[in-house]
């Protein structure tokens, strides 16, 4: 019993790792601003996924999702849905 215990208690850490491994993260490329977490998780509070959060509302002034807001507006040079932008948000990897 004890060794199925062991067992599952490893496996348990590597599925809560993984869980909560770290997702890619958008940010300004001239300022640094944090924009969120790119995630498709709709309940993360910091995911770009999230509607009722700062980075996912269509409503919010730092969510790639606002289309009248600096970084999702499609005529933004800041933003991450104009093709031609010049500063899109920069996708970086936070475990590097």
């Amino acid at each position: 019993m004890k060794f199925g215990i062991t067992v599952l208690a490893v496996l348990m850490a590597g599925v809560i790792h993984d869980t909560h491994a770290e997702t890619p993260q958008l940010r300004d490329r001239q300022t640094g601003k944090y924009l969120g977490n790119l995630s498709a998780n709709p309940y993360d509070p910091n995911s770009t996924s999230n509607p009722y959060g700062q980075y996912g509302s269509q409503y919010s002034a730092d969510s790639i999702n606002n289309p009248y807001g600096r970084y999702g507006s499609p005529y933004s040079n800041d933003s991450a849905n104009n093709p031609y932008a010049t500063n899109p948000p920069a996708i970086i990897d936070p475990q590097r």
